[in-house]
């Protein structure tokens, strides 16, 4: 054996290390003899590419690394944010031909070479890689948001507040982290979770050359193109993922606030599970000061005197129970959101915290290890729970590191193939799988019983944050005051007559969330519709066409799109407030307004494509087609839109790419159009996990694989699904094609099950939703979609009868009481069911857009908030709450009794 193979023979991954000391020969010999001279380098980087083939694609494309890795290796101790700042100029001056994007996204692949290193020999412990991972993202931040001002000032001049003695100073903005990044426990492939934060209102000094704006105004901007510059790809990928969902209002609120509106925010109007992510908070960049005086502020919101260990756990609980641990059809163990997971570990941490920091300074850490042995300091842990809770957390954290750095890839599952798996084991340093999966056992094993014996038995949860109906606010003065505090502030003249501000009373008073939309955009108060005139109805493809056909920018685009959607979803709101159009015809617009949302982003991304590549007419020969409210006509407020993205493979593309790399760009720049965040806001959140082959699938399929996967790989709950897919845009005649043919191949391949097969998987599909989705988080709430006797009850009964019975939709009518009435004529359905689920799903339909537009995107009746709840049963014609709930109460409980005689043993 050759020394060469004496290095690899052992290694996790031998044949991707044999696979690039083949291509560095090829690509780089004078590099490849050098390093067979240094042979701990040749060791440490042949270690690197069998652990990571992304870090092995960086060393080929920049051979010059090894070398600065070289120099770098034999370094111990944590790299500081200022000493990496101080690596990011140097790294600048060298490569001053880039733009800023790809130095950043160059700069940290460079700096993770070196981390991962460490973290693989085991010279740092887990701590240790997660804050200099952190510390990396601070620097890249600091250095965006120095580049960002620079440009702003250039434009407005720089912003100016007064201060106590009323002299113009300047203002200031501060980035502030949260979630990992908050608590310097970042991933390598994690999202960076922020708000941005500045000092005070006021204006810029006007000496740019666009004249003087709001400081609000340049902020917002400043965020925006901060963003840009770490979280756009330019080519080589982005730096970071930046998410700002999180901050004040969500995704309907403005990207900067400032300190004094923030506080006012988190006092008066933050829900619960939005305080518990403060625990993990920290100013990262810009003027950190001014986090330390936000904080300061809402600490004592954060951690209350009053609160009560009871009360601590059931918020931490109802947050952990918004999240997915698992879907129907997931393939391996996530070590994050899985049983005896790192979020156990967290929430865990977290719901102590609460429980005991009001009165107790010391255990407020936002670190999660550190917290977790302040709380054993503390006696609320006992001293053998936090060794468990520890180790585990170590293991899971190593584990996640490897699967995480194999590709670059946000994952936290461990596969289920087991060639693969074993990989991982050698990874994490296990001699086999079943070592591996033997410690993997018993550490989610102790986790899971920790986090039993604090919360009870663990609770199914929620995919993502919904809005949670008890949370909603619920008073008017609070809300009226925020909107005209808004418009106030704008650079828009509100023209305030008494029947538009009698309008912004009755929406504030029936709709506190879309109250908080127009908040959010204030320009669009002298543009809601006059509810007592009848108007003729908006040609929502040509407007949204014409949006983006005025400006070439991709960027200006996005904002053109997302103003006139804003504004035609606002008339349809107050159209709907006010009962001038029927629950069927605001979903009509909706799915209307989505489809030419849709068209309108397909030409931003074929023009985008043909600019990059100098074609004027550049093909992009993708049907889009759409399953859930969107694939039956009925989208409603809130609805994700779930997307499956097809193309044609005979026709040539104008790039050397294959079929599938050309439109998997596409494909991002699709959903990026749609669902991406900008000052104006966003669209949609689009979904494209029930495409073939789920998460593990690309993200866009040809005509012939889809429909080679409906006939051969489709498995009961796919067909139960798709059976509703509706070409929605793009190429229209392909699109309508493979609708039809899906069609087909579904019912057929149905016929062909046995019976009991058929109905045995639908209710077993429909029961696993139900015992993962509906449990209330305080054990009072109704769920009317996942819960018993809600509407998937319905779908799941219908369809079933679908399939079984072969009744194909109406074209014409896609609607849930269109089939119903099918399967009744087909004697599919006794009149007796079918007046119970017609009755029923009128019902419970009715019920579900009152809740989307009164208190958000939620299935859950808000019990707990009075106003709320009062609010809906009158506009559902209800004497009394009471008179509601009995009636939910009934229908429920027909809807299940029909759903059991359907689908039941």
């Amino acid at each position: 054996m050759n020394r060469d193979e004496f290095l690899i023979h052992d290694l996790p991954d031998p044949e991707a290390a044999r696979r690039f000391l083949d291509q560095l020969t090829r690509e780089h010999p004078t590099h490849r003899a050098k390093l067979q001279s240094k042979e701990g380098l040749f060791s440490d980087v042949l270690t690197l590419v069998s652990f990571s083939p992304l870090l092995a694609a960086t060393l080929l494309q920049n051979p010059d690394y090894i070398w600065w890795l070289n120099r770098k290796r034999s370094e111990y101790g944590i790299r500081r944010k200022e000493d990496l700042l101080e690596s990011l100029a140097r790294f600048s001056l060298t490569n001053s031909q880039l733009d800023a994007q790809t130095l950043f996204a160059r700069f940290r692949r460079r700096e993770l070479l070196r981390i991962y290193l460490r973290d693989i020999r085991r010279l740092a412990t887990v701590s240790e890689v997660t804050e200099e991972i952190s510390n990396l993202a601070d620097a890249i931040l600091e250095s965006a948001l120095d580049l960002a001002r620079r440009e702003m000032d250039n434009r407005f001049g720089s912003p100016q507040q007064t201060d106590e003695k009323g002299r113009s100073v300047p203002s200031h903005i501060c980035v502030a982290a949260l979630g990992k990044l908050g608590s310097c426990e970042l991933n390598y492939s994690s999202d960076i979770d922020l708000i941005f934060l500045y000092s005070k209102d006021g204006k810029t000094s006007g000496s740019g050359t666009r004249g003087s704006v709001t400081n609000r105004e340049y902020f917002v901007k400043l965020v925006e193109f901060a963003t840009k510059l770490i979280g756009q790809s330019a080519g080589e990928g982005a730096a970071y993922r930046v998410d700002l969902r999180l901050r004040p209002h969500g995704s309907l609120g403005a990207l900067a606030m400032s300190v004094s509106d923030t506080v006012r925010y988190y006092e008066t109007e933050a829900r619960d599970w939005e305080r518990q992510v403060m625990i993990r908070s920290r100013g990262c960049a810009g003027e950190v000061s001014l986090f330390r005086e936000f904080f300061a502020q809402i600490e004592n919101v954060v951690f209350s005197t009053t609160e009560t260990v009871d009360s601590a756990l059931a918020n931490v609980r109802r947050s952990k129970e918004q999240i997915n641990l698992e879907n129907v059809n997931r393939r391996g163990y996530d070590v994050k959101l899985g049983r005896g997971g790192i979020r156990e570990i967290e929430f865990l941490a977290q719901a102590l915290q609460l429980a005991y920091g009001g009165d107790d300074r010391w255990v407020r850490s936002p670190h999660t290890l550190v917290s977790l042995a302040r709380l054993a300091d503390r006696h609320h842990l006992g001293d053998t729970d936090l060794t468990d809770l520890s180790s585990a957390y170590e293991f899971l954290r190593r584990t996640e590191h490897v699967l995480q750095m194999e590709n670059g890839l946000q994952t936290h599952v461990v596969p289920d193939n087991a060639e693969k798996r074993d990989v991982v084991a050698k990874r994490v340093m296990f001699p086999s799988i079943g070592d591996f999966e033997a410690r993997l056992e018993q550490h989610t094993g102790n986790v899971n019983r920790i986090f039993s014996s604090v919360f009870g038995e663990p609770a199914s949860t929620e995919s993502e944050p919904e809005t949670t109906a008890a949370d909603t606010p619920s008073s008017q003065e609070r809300a009226r005051s925020h909107i005209l505090d808004s418009i106030e502030k704008s650079e828009f003249r509100f023209r305030p007559t008494a029947k538009n501000v009698a309008l912004l009373d009755r929406l504030t008073n029936l709709s506190p969330h879309f109250a908080a939309m127009l908040a959010a955009n204030p320009h669009l108060a002298n543009e809601l519709p006059d509810p007592d005139k009848t108007g003729t109805e908006h040609d929502y493809m040509q407007s949204m066409l014409a949006a983006v056909e005025k400006t070439p920018a991709f960027g200006a685009r996005l904002s053109a799109m997302r103003r006139l959607w804003s504004r035609f979803l606002l008339e349809i709101v107050v159209l709907d407030l006010f009962e001038r159009i029927t629950i069927g015809e605001a979903r009509r617009l909706q799915t209307l307004l989505a489809e030419a949302s849709i068209a309108a982003a397909l030409k931003c991304v074929r023009d985008e494509i043909g600019a990059k590549l100098n074609i004027n007419d550049c093909p992009l020969d993708l049907a889009v087609l759409a399953l859930g409210k969107l694939g039956g006509r009925g989208l409603d407020y809130g609805s994700d839109l779930d997307l499956i993205l097809v193309f044609d493979d005979t026709k040539p593309i104008p790039t050397g790419e294959t079929h599938s790399e050309y439109y998997s760009r596409a494909a991002e720049l699709f959903v990026s159009s749609l669902s991406s965040m900008t000052r104006d806001g966003n669209l949609y959140r689009v979904d494209l996990r029930l495409r073939p082959y789920g998460s593990k699938g690309l993200s866009t399929i040809s005509s012939e694989a889809f429909l080679g996967y409906m006939r051969e790989t489709a498995v009961v709950w796919e067909m139960l699904a798709f059976v509703k897919l509706r070409a929605v845009g793009g190429e229209s005649d392909r699109g309508n094609t493979i609708e039809t043919e899906s069609r087909r191949i579904i019912h057929s391949r149905a016929t062909n099950l046995a019976p009991n097969e058929l109905r045995d998987e639908t209710r077993r599909v429909r029961l696993a939703l139900e015992k993962q989705r509906a449990r209330s988080p305080r054990g009072s709430e109704i769920d009317i979609k996942y819960g018993e006797g809600g509407m998937l009850d319905i779908y799941f009964a219908m369809r079933f009868l679908q399939l079984r019975d072969s009744v194909a939709d109406n074209p014409d009518d896609r609607s849930t009481s269109s089939m119903l009435t099918q399967l009744r004529s087909r004697g599919s359905l006794t009149e007796s069911d079918f007046a119970e689920l017609s009755a029923s799903y009128e019902f419970l339909s009715t019920l579900d857009h009152t809740l989307r537009l009164t208190v958000g995107r939620t299935t859950r009746v808000p019990l707990g908030n009075r106003t709320a709840i009062e609010t809906i049963a009158t506009r559902m014609k209800f004497a009394s709450v009471q008179s509601l709930l009995e009636a939910l109460t009934f229908q429920r409980l027909a809807v299940r009794a029909v759903f059991e005689r359907i689908v039941g043993k």
